[in-house]
């Protein structure tokens, strides 16, 4: 027992000379002088120590409305239009009630036999009756508030008929928890438990020495407490921001760009003809106003220019068409970040060098579980002497296991206008199966030569939403962007 009262808390010591048995929440707030949330959660501390139990009954209550209690005061409509017509018979327009009111007093005493209607409205003998006496209904509404399964039979019927009728009457749930106090609970109130006790270190209580002389109280680890919420980072966010982390950490540069770019060094640059479908309207969005930027150095320019038409300075013989500058200059929202190595290697580059980017990319799509219009990409490429077709299907596996926990990873023989070999690199996802991760491969001559690159270099996009998702173990893609509070709060290692 000792023990016991050592580890109370000051709220649970402000309850306990008031614990009765069959106590309610609110009365036992009002005798401790505490919130009602206060003596709750002293209740639930005394309960996790068996010192009580407590149960929370609901019951159905039925008040007035503030309709019912202008009409308790001023009376129902239609004894107010009984009193109207009881010494003479009235037309529709004579009656001095809102014209709700009317139409409400029609109808019940057209119910109850207690009127005549013609051209005016005249009282029956049943009327006159009704009009002497006070009616159930009314003796209901001046009776409550009353407890619903409380009501006696004469008072359930007035009650359905009141229910009928809009607005008149409220019928609310009440939560009412009532205690029971344990044998311990029986004993603990009869202990003395005004113990001076320290309830927390202060400087001043060292200095002093009081803790030499004083008991502390005890605290009980295990007991339940509200869960706090610290702020945390988005997890998408986050997820991202590790990323980049550790990309870093492994040697690589980050490049960065513009969101609206030129189709030079969203396609040209890397040798996609001007012809290609996915620079169509349905593959890419293009702005409608300004419609033109700029093209860099006429020198990268020129060199682009011939690479296109006849191969430039490789073993290429290129597309075979006349090269549009117009075309070149066209302003469209980036459809991938692979326009940033285009742009970092255009301004030059000191080999051997890795660099990296993680940025919004936008594509005309159909929203689904893996699929977004506006997307983040993670690009990257290394330029290299010694690297090969085989260094770069080890990185992207590499990846796929550390980066977005895949446990299988496939490789697929792929097609890009820019890199040959290319290979689409796959994750198998618990619950989607066979989800593409991105493409890769090493840059072709036609790209590497024109802006002065002689050596190999491996390159890779990766949508990185769906890394995230099979990191976050995720469903559905729309779910990074999810509003959902309880998913927001949940720890998680990314």
């Amino acid at each position: 027992m000792k023990d016991l009262i050592r580890s109370l808390h000051p709220l649970e010591r402000k309850v306990i000379p008031n614990l009765k048995n069959n106590i309610t929440l609110k009365e036992l707030a009002e005798s401790s002088n505490l919130q009602e949330v206060e003596a709750m959660r002293a209740l639930q501390w005394l309960e996790n120590k068996k010192v009580l139990s407590s149960k929370q009954n609901i019951t159905e209550e039925i008040s007035l409305s503030d309709l019912g209690t202008k009409y308790l005061k001023k009376g129902l409509p239609e004894r107010r239009l009984l009193e109207q017509i009881k010494d003479k018979p009235l037309q529709i327009r004579e009656i001095k009630l809102d014209k709700g009111e009317i139409n409400i007093a029609l109808g019940e005493l057209k119910k109850k036999a207690a009127i005549q209607l013609g051209k005016e409205i005249s009282i029956t003998d049943q009327g006159k009756k009704i009009l002497d006496k006070e009616s159930l209904e009314e003796k209901f509404l001046k009776s409550l508030p009353k407890i619903l399964k409380d009501l006696s039979d004469e008072e359930k019927h007035a009650y359905e008929a009141l229910k009928k009728r809009r607005d008149l009457i409220i019928t609310k749930s009440l939560k009412e928890r009532k205690i029971k106090l344990t044998d311990l609970g029986k004993d603990l109130c009869k202990e003395k438990i005004d113990l001076d006790l320290i309830e927390s270190l202060t400087p001043q209580i060292l200095k002093d020495n009081i803790w030499k002389s004083k008991d502390f109280r005890s605290y009980d680890v295990k007991i339940n407490v509200p869960q706090i919420y610290g702020g945390r980072r988005q997890p998408y966010m986050e997820s991202l921001t590790k990323m980049k982390h550790k990309l870093v950490q492994l040697g690589f540069e980050e490049m960065v760009g513009p969101l609206i770019e030129t189709e030079f060094f969203n396609f040209d640059v890397l040798f996609q003809p001007q012809n290609h479908p996915a620079r169509t309207m349905t593959d890419t969005y293009h702005l409608k106003k300004p419609v033109h930027g700029k093209l860099p150095d006429e020198l990268v320019v020129n060199r682009v220019k011939l690479a296109h038409e006849e191969g430039g300075q490789t073993l290429s013989k290129g597309w075979g068409y006349k090269w549009s500058p117009e075309i070149a200059m066209q302003l469209m929202p980036r459809a991938h970040t692979t326009a940033l190595s285009a742009r970092t290697m255009a301004k030059g580059v000191k080999v051997p060098c890795r660099y990296f980017a993680i940025g919004r990319c936008y594509r005309p799509d159909v929203l689904d579980a893996t699929h977004l219009i506006e997307f983040n990409q993670m690009e990257g490429f290394v330029a290299d002497e010694s690297i090969s077709f085989k260094t770069l299907l080890g990185i992207l596996k590499q990846f796929a296991i550390e980066v977005a926990g895949a446990e299988e990873v496939r490789f697929y023989p792929d097609y890009y206008p820019f890199t040959e070999p290319s290979v689409q690199i796959s994750a198998k996802h618990p619950t989607l199966g066979w989800v593409e991760l991105g493409g890769a491969g090493i840059f072709r001559p036609e790209v590497t030569n024109p802006l002065n690159i002689d050596v190999p270099v491996m390159a890779w996009g990766f949508g990185i939403d769906r890394l995230i998702m099979f990191k976050l173990g995720i469903k559905d893609i729309r779910y990074l962007f999810s509003q959902d509070l309880k998913w927001l709060r949940q720890p998680r290692m990314v």
